[in-house]
């Protein structure tokens, strides 16, 4: 998996199957832990651990949520790829 961060507090994320699907953090903001990715520079320095994306302070999701709530995107003219 892959992901790039948006503006908007979106993931950009593409699977190993190769759909790719943004994941919206913006729910979880409110809910404990979460709180820190409301602040966007601390929002794009997650990295890939383990198949999913981890912030410093230990936030992550797990795969099944980033892909069950999250929506498949067209990447040029195609759903997923």
């Amino acid at each position: 998996m892959s992901a790039k961060p948006n503006k908007d507090f979106t993931l950009e994320l593409t699977f190993n199957d190769g759909s790719v699907r943004i994941f919206d953090t913006k729910p979880y903001h409110n809910k404990g832990i979460f709180a820190e990715l409301r602040v966007l520079a601390y929002f794009k320095t997650f990295r890939i651990v383990f198949g999913t994306v981890q912030w410093e302070n230990d936030q992550d999701f797990a795969l099944e949520t980033l892909f069950l709530e999250s929506t498949e995107i067209e990447v040029d003219g195609l759903v997923g790829v």
